[in-house]
């Protein structure tokens, strides 16, 4: 059994975007999200033909990757070093949308851990549709404390 998703990261509805988390093991987690028909962002989002945002599913990877770090650093397993922040997204780099999302459908998304580079988290990603790949990304996490300020500076 797995820590609720809220014990781990700071999001909340409406821009929660993991349901659940699956499975994880040393630098990797595997997070579940269902995409409900009677989502806001649906209604405005090509209307008539609704598709998710392509934003709000790279979110939703990047958030399974602040469960794996929190998840880490709740459990003592090598990951990022001690840090009082919360994670956040510094950089995307690469990311390939190969098959839309629509509403009803439930994702898998898996985050591997590739390294740590001083504060600054590098992370692999993906989005599965049942047996299809929906997306691939890359990221960069670092930390900034919970008044808002960096953490550590930002990379140049």
């Amino acid at each position: 059994m797995f820590p609720a998703v809220t014990d781990l990261i700071p999001h909340r509805p409406p821009f929660l975007f993991v349901d659940e988390i699956v499975s994880a093991g040393p630098g990797v987690l595997v997070g579940r999200r269902t995409w409900r028909k009677e989502e806001a962002f649906y209604g405005g989002h090509y209307p008539g033909s609704p598709i998710t945002p392509g934003v709000l599913l790279c979110e939703s990877v990047v958030q399974t990757g602040a469960l794996l770090i929190g998840l880490s650093q709740m459990t003592g397993e090598p990951g990022p070093p001690p840090s009082r922040g919360v994670p956040i997204l510094v950089k995307i780099n690469d990311v390939r949308f190969r098959l839309p999302v629509l509403p009803g459908d439930v994702t898998l998304m898996e985050v591997k851990q590739k390294e740590w580079v001083g504060a600054f988290g590098l992370l692999s990603g993906t989005m599965k549709c049942g047996d299809k790949r929906i997306l691939n990304i890359d990221f960069t996490v670092t930390f900034r404390d919970p008044a808002g300020t960096p953490a550590v500076s930002p990379p140049a």
